[in-house]
């Protein structure tokens, strides 16, 4: 058993995130697993841009009020204790709703050829509020 020491909050990429997106990485392997696992705090309006991974993500929501949406128009709430999976290579976005900061765990499977994550354009504030419409929030 190996204990993981705390790590610092380290800010986001603007080139893969819009607005305010703070993360602390909890684990990024060990040489035997891939596993990695951050935890993401979005300010209010804050989101990814679309991406996909390679091995699939879960996402699992510890605090806030959160939007998952998909390039085909689906759309869910995320809520404190709530989790969503995004299977192999769907192209989605997650962050805060318009109102409310949302924090969550993004927990994935690093392993295999090349990168686990495959970073896109950013979610268009139409199609931001669009998803909003959509989840009824």
């Amino acid at each position: 058993m190996d204990k993981n020491p705390g790590s610092a909050t380290v800010k986001t990429p603007s080139s893969n995130f819009t607005g305010d997106v703070w993360m602390n990485p909890v684990f990024g392997g060990d040489g035997t697993s891939q596993l990695t696992c951050g935890l993401v705090r979005f300010t209010p309006g804050a989101r990814t841009n679309w991406h996909s991974h390679v091995n699939g993500q879960l996402l699992v929501c510890t605090d806030g009020i959160g939007l998952v949406g998909t390039r085909d128009g689906k759309t869910v709430v995320l809520r404190a204790g709530e989790s969503v999976w995004t299977p192999a290579g769907e192209e989605h976005f997650h962050g805060g709703t318009a109102e409310n900061m949302m924090c969550h765990y993004a927990i994935l499977d690093a392993s295999g050829d090349g990168e686990a994550t495959t970073w896109l354009e950013p979610v268009t504030d139409e199609h931001y509020l669009a998803a909003h419409r959509a989840a009824g929030v």
